[in-house]
């Protein structure tokens, strides 16, 4: 999201280095920088004065300290008034799904059709359960679209919550009073019910979204925005915040190729917190929306800790400790280790929500790669398909295999022998740098390198200069 930003301001950092203090003159080109990338990155105009004016007040004066310049002075306040635009002078509670309630609390999603707001509720039903360990039942009641019926329904079993069915030809309150009636008496924590939506505003959808909230009374209401809507975002924001008690928002499609521009306007226009973004169509590309990181991964900067939590939150503690024990014993890994790794790898998304979160330098070089997400997913699902062609004494011990065997393991996997060579490589060179780790070379070992992982092509694990095999 906003690439021309993070352009403009590494552009500006550049210029304005060699001098001691932030002037009137030296801060126009700057704010000039910002202003034309925010207006290109479609935010609402009366957001780009309101942020440049905060910029520009804060920046007047302000002194140059130790070895920063005054380009990185003025990065350092953007940083600092783009997170309280988007949400960062919020108190954290406001920011937090609230379900402070009597069982069942009721969220109530609403949107325009194509948002995202179904595999939306499947993502939520899925955050809900995992991470507050709550008992979730779904429902939609979007009676004109049969698949969006079978699309929840679908969603719903995938995330592990209970689906409440509906159909065509019942009427909307009817379905959402059913539904509230089943999820007390089967005593459910949280009741997600899944409006119908249009391609644009229609008065008849907004008094049947509004018809809804009267009666179920939800504790929280979130507005389901595509974060590639730009300008347009904001004129449904309005709408849909005059007529529905928003609590609110859930930005989806943020991975997409989106100028974001209503990351930046919907929560300044509707003065609703933005709670959860959404990314990519599985349902682990969710999570709460924090303003600091997103002003971060905006300006170029990463957002490392999600990056750490995405990492720690998909790996089995216990095994990697094992694995780990074992490498220092012997100083090798088998190819039974090497498979849990892809495994372990294949469970932390896609590759570019992973890239994503890198600061923008670390970006460019994994661009360089040229590895898309069906690569990476291809590359560790033939991994795996090859070693489980192996015996358990093969996997244990690789130099066993020589030419019959190679065929066999790749008729096995159904691939040629050529690519149980290039594991079986890639393995060697991975023992040769576990090899040198336990001897104290490491230093050694990254100039030998030359600052790329043997055995890696400089690229990600199991990729060849990028070229999966």
């Amino acid at each position: 999201m906003l690439d021309t930003l993070t352009q403009r301001l590494a552009k500006v950092v550049k210029t304005m280095r060699g001098q001691a203090r932030i002037t009137e003159e030296n801060s126009k080109e700057m704010l000039r920088e910002v202003r034309l990338a925010l207006l290109e990155a479609d935010v609402a105009l009366p957001v780009v004065r309101e942020l440049t004016n905060r910029i520009k007040e804060k920046a007047l004066g302000e002194e140059v300290v130790g070895s920063l310049n005054p380009g990185q002075v003025l990065v350092s306040i953007v940083q600092r008034e783009l997170t309280a635009v988007i949400g960062g002078d919020l108190p954290e509670k406001e920011r937090e799904i609230n379900l402070a309630c009597t069982p069942p609390a009721i969220i109530l999603l609403a949107g325009l059709q194509g948002a995202g707001k179904t595999t939306t509720a499947g993502k939520l039903a899925r955050w809900l359960i995992r991470n507050q360990k709550k008992k979730v039942l779904t429902v939609s009641a979007d009676v004109y679209r049969p698949a969006a019926i079978e699309q929840l329904k679908t969603v719903s079993e995938q995330a592990g919550a209970e689906f409440f069915p509906s159909t065509t030809d019942q009427k909307p309150l009817d379905i959402a009073a059913a539904a509230l009636d089943y999820a007390k008496r089967h005593f459910f924590d949280v009741l997600i019910v899944d409006t119908a939506g249009r391609l644009s505003i229609d008065e008849r959808m907004m008094q049947e979204a509004s018809d809804l909230s009267a009666f179920l009374k939800p504790i929280e209401t979130f507005f389901v925005v595509d974060a590639m809507v730009g300008q347009d975002a904001i004129n449904t924001a309005k709408v849909f915040n005059d007529r529905l008690p928003l609590t609110g928002i859930i930005l989806t499609k943020v991975d997409g190729d989106s100028r974001g521009g209503a990351a930046l306007s919907v929560r300044q226009v509707t003065g609703k917190p933005i709670k959860f973004i959404g990314t990519g169509e599985k349902l682990d590309g969710f999570d709460t929306f924090n303003p600091e990181a997103m002003a971060s991964r905006i300006l170029g900067m990463g957002d490392i800790v999600a990056l750490v939590r995405d990492v720690t939150s998909n790996i089995d503690a216990e095994k990697a400790k094992k694995i780990a024990d074992r490498v220092r014993k012997s100083g090798r890994l088998d190819l039974n280790d090497f498979r849990e790794q892809m495994i372990q790898m294949r469970g932390m998304g896609s590759m570019s929500s992973l890239i994503d979160k890198l600061p923008a330098a670390m970006q460019e070089a994994a661009a360089k790669q040229n590895v898309s997400d069906a690569d990476a997913d291809r590359m560790i699902r033939r991994t795996i398909g090859i070693i489980d062609s192996m015996t358990p004494a093969e996997r244990h011990h690789p130099e066993l295999i020589k030419a019959s065997r190679k065929r066999r393991i790749a008729a096995g996997a159904g691939l040629p022998v050529q690519e149980v060579n290039k594991l079986l490589k890639q393995y060697d060179q991975m023992t040769e740098v576990m090899k040198r780790m336990k001897k104290g070379g490491l230093s050694k070992l990254l100039r030998m390198a030359g600052g790329r992982f043997p055995g890696m092509g400089g690229g990600f694990p199991g990729f060849g200069g990028g070229r999966p095999f």
